[in-house]
Order: structure tokens, then sequence, then C-alpha cells
């Protein structure tokens, strides 16, 4: 909690009440598979609350901070049983999905299953997204890092309408 009700300690700082996740951080695997999540990510709390972690098509492990995990927990609870598409969709969807929380360190622990998928072995990036992070391999954060493939920032904020 931080100092004035509810607020986080982080959100007092910078004047936004919601976590954001931006910048790009390289962390070790410990020796059990652990990981670090960034000092800036953690919020006062965070050891109680439940992040989801997907593979994503594109060959990383996306994560999904509580808030995003309650905004699809309400898309997904509002399909229909009778919608065979939807029933086939979550079964595919979160069969691959795992639920974690942060340790007092910070640190959290993905299944080999994903760690093999986004081909993470010792070392690990962690790619802030705003509302959400992903976790890719150094070797395929390499391939799409705009800064080591010198893509122009001005294009990537048209493509975006920004």
């Amino acid at each position: 909690m931080g100092r004035s009700g509810s607020l986080p300690l982080r959100a007092l700082i910078t004047g936004i009440s919601r976590p954001f996740y931006v910048g790009s951080f390289r962390h070790a695997l410990d020796a059990k598979n652990r990981l670090t999540i960034p000092a800036k990510w953690r919020f006062a709390g965070d050891e109680g609350e439940v992040y989801l972690a997907l593979p994503h098509p594109s060959g990383h492990i996306m994560v999904l901070p509580p808030a995003e995990v309650e905004k699809l927990y309400e898309r997904i609870s509002a399909m229909p049983f009778s919608d065979e598409e939807a029933q086939e969709f979550q079964n595919k969807f979160f069969s691959q999905a795992h639920s974690f929380g942060c340790d007092k360190q910070g640190r959290i622990k993905l299944p080999d299953t994903l760690l093999k998928r986004a081909g993470i072995d010792r070392e690990a990036v962690l790619v802030g997204t705003m509302t959400k992070f992903g976790i890719w391999s150094p070797e395929r954060w390499d391939s799409v890092d705009p800064e080591k493939n010198g893509d122009n920032l001005g294009d990537l904020m048209k493509k975006v309408g920004l």
C-alpha cells in the first residue's frame, strides 16, 4: 500500500494511479529458473496479486498484470457456455496459460514449457508495452529490437496513430 490510501508508492511519485510497464531489462534466470521483475515495475502488494503468462504467437511470453487479468476475466465470463467456438478458444488458450505472483524479492517462476516455447534458457529480456509486458529470449528480442534494427520511431508512431 502507498502512504495515502490504496495507491501504490510508485503512483504517488509518478502521479499515475495505475501500474505501467515501459522500458526493457535484461535479467538472468537463477538456479531455480526464477526471473526478477524490474523494481520499477513492482508495486506494494504484488506478492498477493495474480499475473497471467501466455505464449505469444511471435515467440515470446506475454504477461498480463492484475488489471489486465481482470479485464480478460470479465470478457471470458461473458462468453456463453452454449457458444462452442468460445468454449474451444477457452480450452486452447487457457490450457497454455500460467498464473503466478511475485515473491517478496520480486521474482517469478514460470513453467519450463513456457520458457522452452519462448526459447528462454539462462537470460531473458523483459519488454514493457505500457499495460503489460513481454518476456523474450535475448536472441528473439535482438531480431525485433528497434534500436538494433534501425527502426524510425516516427514511422512506428504513425502506424499506431500517434
